[in-house]
C-alpha cells in the first residue's frame, strides 16, 4: 500500500479549500503524512498574517496525520540528493531537499504541485494531487 508524503503547497492548497485536493486527501486520510519542516512552513506562515483560525485548522488536520521528524536516515538521503543535484548542476532549495529526504527515506510519494523540482531526484516517486 502506497503511503504519501504531502508538500507544503498541496496542504496550503488544501486549507484554501481547492474542492478536488479536499476529496483527494479526505479519501487517503489514513495514508498521509507531513514533514515537520512543511509543519514549520504552514504555522510560520500563518502566523506572520496573524491567520489563527487557518492555524487552528490546520492542527485538526494534524491530529489526523504523521507529522515525520528529521533523523540521521533522512539528512544522509537528504545530503546524497543534494550532492547529486549539485553535480548535476540542478540544484534545489535546502527545504525541497530536506523533505524530499524525509519522503525518500520513509519509502513515501511525494505529493507536490512542485513537480518539476522534485521529479529531478533519483529514485524519489512524485504525484501531484493538485491537478
Amino acid at each position: 500500500m502506497r503511503k504519501y508524503l504531502l508538500d507544503t503547497n498541496i496542504i496550503s492548497y488544501y486549507l484554501k479549500g481547492f474542492e478536488s485536493l479536499k476529496e483527494k486527501i479526505t479519501e487517503n486520510i489514513e495514508l498521509l503524512s507531513i514533514s515537520i519542516i512543511s509543519y514549520y512552513e504552514i504555522v510560520s506562515g500563518l502566523q506572520s498574517i496573524d491567520a489563527g483560525k487557518r492555524i487552528a485548522e490546520f492542527e485538526k488536520f494534524c491530529e489526523l496525520i504523521d507529522i515525520i521528524n528529521l533523523d540521521k536516515a533522512s539528512i544522509s538521503a537528504s545530503c546524497k540528493i543534494y550532492s547529486a543535484l549539485k553535480k548535476s548542476g540542478k540544484l534545489i532549495d535546502d527545504i525541497d531537499i530536506l523533505i524530499a529526504g524525509i519522503a525518500l527515506s520513509n519509502n513515501l510519494v511525494m505529493v507536490t504541485d512542485n513537480t518539476g523540482h522534485f521529479e529531478r531526484i533519483e529514485g524519489l516517486k512524485v504525484e501531484n494531487w493538485k491537478n
